[in-house]
Parts: C-alpha cells; sequence; structure tokens
C-alpha cells in the first residue's frame, strides 16, 4: 500500500496562500500594500515549485516501494507454495523481474554477479542483494540529493523575507520630529508585516515538510529491510562455506589419492601375475627335462650293462649309445632354445616395466600439477571470501 502523506504538503502550501491573501486583505476588499503582496507571492511561487518537485520525487519513491512491498508478497507466497524450498532456481535466469527500470538494473547486476561465482558445489563466494538494491539505490529514486536541503531552503526564505521586509520598511522611515515620524510609522508597520508574514510560514512549511519528508523516507526504509529479509530467507542462493570448500578439497585429494593406489595395485597385480606365469614355465621347463634327462640316462645305464655282459653286441649298443647322445644333444639344443626364449620374453616384459614406470610417473607429474593448480584456485577463492 503506497503512503501517500507527502500530498499533505499541497493541503498545508493552501492554507499558507489563503492566510497570506487574508493578511494582505484580499478576501476582505481592504487597501493593501501591491509591494507586501508581490513579495508574498514571489516567495510562494518559489515554495509551491520546490514542493512540486519533491511530490513528483516522492511518487517516484513511493512506486519502487509499493514493487518491494509487492515482490515482497510474492516471494512468501511463492516460498509457502513451494514448500519451503530455494527459490533462487526460478528468478536466477528471470530479468524482468521488477517493472521499475532502478529496480530491474540492480537485480540483474546482482543475478550476473551470482553467476560469475556458481559453482557446482553451489556459490563459492557470499553476495548480498543489498550491496545493488540498498538504501542508496532509493535515495536516488527520492532524489535526496534535493529534497535534504528543503526544509533549509524553507527556513532560508523565511529569514531573507524577515530582512526584505524590515529593509522596506526601515527604508521608508524618516523624519527629524514626533509629527514627521508618526505618518512614517504606516510604510514601516507595512515592512514588518512581510517580514513576520514571510518568517511565520516559512519556518510552519519547513517544519511540516521536514516531518513528511522523514515520514516517507523511513517507511521506504522500513519496506526495503522488510523486502531484503523475506528474500534471504526464500530465494537467495546458498554460498558454500569455508569449511565446505576446505572439506571438498580433501575429499577431492582423497579420491586421488585412492586413484593412485588403485592403479598402483593394477600394476603390482600385472607384475605378480605375469612373474607367476614365468615361474609355472620355469617349473615345467624343469620338469620336462628332468623327465627327458631321467630317461635318457636309463637308456644308457641299460645299454652299458648289456655292452659289460654281451661283449658281441657292443657295437650294437655303441650305435646305441650314439643315438642316445645325439638324442641327448637334440634335448640341450632345446634347452638352449626354450632358454632364450625365456630370456627374450624376460627382455621384454623389462621394457614394458620400464615403459609402465615412465607412464606412471608422467601421470603422478600430471596429477601433482592438477592438485597444485587446485590448491591455487582454493587459496585464490579463500582470499577472496576473506576480502
Amino acid at each position: 500500500m503506497k503512503n501517500r502523506s507527502y500530498y499533505v504538503l499541497f493541503l498545508v502550501y493552501a492554507i499558507v496562500v489563503a492566510f497570506v491573501l487574508y493578511a494582505n486583505g484580499v478576501f476582505s476588499g481592504e487597501g493593501t500594500s501591491l509591494v507586501n503582496l508581490a513579495i508574498n507571492s514571489g516567495f510562494l511561487l518559489i515554495i509551491g515549485v520546490l514542493f512540486l518537485i519533491s511530490v513528483i520525487s516522492f511518487g517516484r519513491l513511493q512506486n519502487v516501494t509499493a514493487e518491494l512491498e509487492d515482490i515482497t508478497y510474492q516471494l512468501q507466497k511463492e516460498y509457502k507454495e513451494a514448500g519451503g524450498r530455494n527459490l533462487w532456481g526460478k528468478y536466477k535466469d528471470q530479468s524482468d523481474v521488477f517493472e521499475s527500470e532502478e529496480l530491474r538494473t540492480a537485480f540483474n547486476k546482482y543475478r550476473l554477479r551470482t553467476k560469475s561465482l556458481t559453482t557446482r558445489r553451489g556459490t563459492s563466494a557470499p553476495c548480498d542483494l543489498e550491496e545493488y538494491i540498498n538504501e542508496d539505490l532509493l535515495d536516488k529514486v527520492g532524489m535526496n540529493f534535493f529534497n535534504s536541503g528543503i526544509s533549509g531552503t524553507l527556513t532560508g526564505l523565511g529569514i531573507l523575507g524577515t530582512f526584505l521586509g524590515l529593509s522596506m520598511g526601515l527604508g521608508s522611515f524618516n523624519g527629524d520630529d514626533i509629527y514627521t515620524i508618526s505618518d512614517n510609522v504606516g510604510p514601516l508597520l507595512s515592512g514588518m508585516k512581510v517580514a513576520f508574514h514571510t518568517s511565520v510560514y516559512g519556518i510552519f512549511l519547513s517544519l511540516v515538510f521536514n516531518f513528511v519528508y522523514r515520514s516517507v523516507m523511513s517507511a521506504s526504509y522500513e519496506k526495503l529491510e522488510d523486502f531484503l529479509c523475506i528474500f534471504r530467507q526464500t530465494a537467495q542462493p546458498a554460498a558454500a562455506r569455508e569449511d565446505e570448500n576446505s572439506s571438498a578439497m580433501v575429499v577431492y585429494q582423497a579420491g586421488m589419492a585412492n586413484a593412485l593406489k588403485q592403479m598402483l595395485a593394477i600394476m603390482e597385480g600385472n607384475a605378480s601375475q605375469q612373474t607367476a606365469g614365468v615361474e609355472r614355465i620355469v617349473e615345467r621347463f624343469t620338469q620336462q627335462m628332468q623327465e627327458a634327462l631321467g630317461t635318457e640316462f636309463r637308456s644308457l645305464g641299460s645299454t652299458l650293462k648289456e655292452a659289460g655282459q654281451v661283449q658281441a653286441v657292443s657295437a650294437a649298443n655303441a650305435n646305441e649309445l650314439v643315438e642316445a647322445v645325439t638324442a641327448l644333444i637334440e634335448v640341450n639344443k632345446n634347452v638352449q632354445s626354450a632358454l632364450a626364449q625365456v630370456m627374450d620374453r624376460q627382455e621384454k616384459f623389462a621394457k614394458e616395466l620400464v615403459e609402465q614406470k615412465k607412464k606412471l610417473e608422467s601421470t603422478c607429474d600430471e596429477m601433482s600439477e592438477e592438485i597444485t593448480s587446485q590448491l591455487y584456485a582454493f587459496d585464490q577463492m579463500r582470499s577472496l571470501y576473506e576480502k
């Protein structure tokens, strides 16, 4: 509801005009000084222009505060309908929340500022709407720079009229004896009338204007405070606190450490599996070699035994021995070939381990740089928050 108390200025002004006209005999038809009437009319015209400018500025201010009051009621209603959920998601993309140009411009600046501070975890630094919609904005809309000086101006006009009236009265007063002095009392009293009249309505209008001005501004400030309180409760985006940022950074670092641990476990698992495979190959090869050598040595023993017992078949046994030695040589060749293959595989495995080590070192360096960058960003955010 708009505060129309400033319209009382027009009523008081009309009463003062009527009083001045009556005091100068306009309504009674009695003769009066045209100079007095002209001076009072000039003063009242100046005061009327000042009042008109002030009333226009008060009207603009009341339009703005009435809109703040409407938005306050709207926020309360929507917050209740939303079940207590924050309304910033609805208003963050609306550029036409306010009809007033001053409020719309200030709110859009707040929206852009808040968007620039928003991260995935919320707003990184607090930003209050009061930085943009505040008493300074209302003072600008209500022309506080102008209205704050009206009261003193009215008092100054009253004092100016007082000295002007006295100057007029004393300027027309002259005479050396009682007879000539009595003839000049009328002009002196006429000047005194101007002095007192201007002083009376100048001070009276100053008091009335000061009361109206303070009443209008106080009501506007109160509505502004109500709007800011409701906005903070219902629609202001939640700012991520410093401890939340710290905990998020700790969780991030713990996640990075866990990822590194898993990578190392995978690398260790691969190495252990490859080592176990090599051990199985060597064990199997050894077993086959033992079996082969045992068979050949048993054949060789039988051949020698038969050679000792039967000299006649020594040539045949010798041939068998040669064949056994030949088979042994072939087995040795196979053993050497298998060992060579094992050595090649070991060299390849060693090269793969070196490459994996390099990749792991590179990954660790990149992660270290990323963590350093994140810590620097966190330090910058903390510095901004402390400012």
